[in-house]
């Protein structure tokens, strides 16, 4: 049973446990923010941070954490994912504001940004009266 894939009859030389893989788990979903990221950029020709990537870090990060505080047990490993979930969070509250400040246009029902004084699409005037997708009054 010995060879490559199970040295010493474990998978990858590793001795498998739930916090292994928890830690495991935690740095693939940690390292998939990054696959996120790139398709999104590559999608749209320019930089984009979609919140799917928010939010595959704060999980990854998350789960690295308990990995450290429950099994791993190392103050640096501890500290290094302590407060990573902060700007994690305020991104995504910072991603949820925006994308319910949109404008929804009354002529064609585009979804506008929410400076627009006018639909980027059919050019109809976004007034006080423009509603977003959830029906909460917006500014124009």
């Amino acid at each position: 049973m010995d060879s490559l894939l199970f040295p010493g009859g474990k998978f990858l030389g590793i001795e498998w446990h739930v916090w292994k893989v928890v830690g495991w788990l935690g740095n693939a979903v940690f390292f998939s923010r990054f696959v996120v990221q790139w398709y999104a950029t590559e999608k749209r020709k320019q930089v984009v941070v979609p919140s799917a990537f928010w939010w595959l870090s704060l999980t990854g990060s998350l789960l690295l954490l308990a990995y450290a505080l429950f099994y791993q047990k190392d103050s640096v490993f501890i500290f290094a994912y302590a407060f990573t979930w902060i700007p994690y969070i305020r991104n995504l509250i910072i991603h949820r504001r925006h994308k319910h400040a949109h404008i929804l246009c009354p002529g064609c029902g585009l979804n506008c940004p929410p400076q627009s004084n006018y639909c980027l699409d059919c050019g109809t005037p976004l007034t006080a009266e423009a509603e977003t997708k959830n029906g909460t009054p917006q500014a124009g």
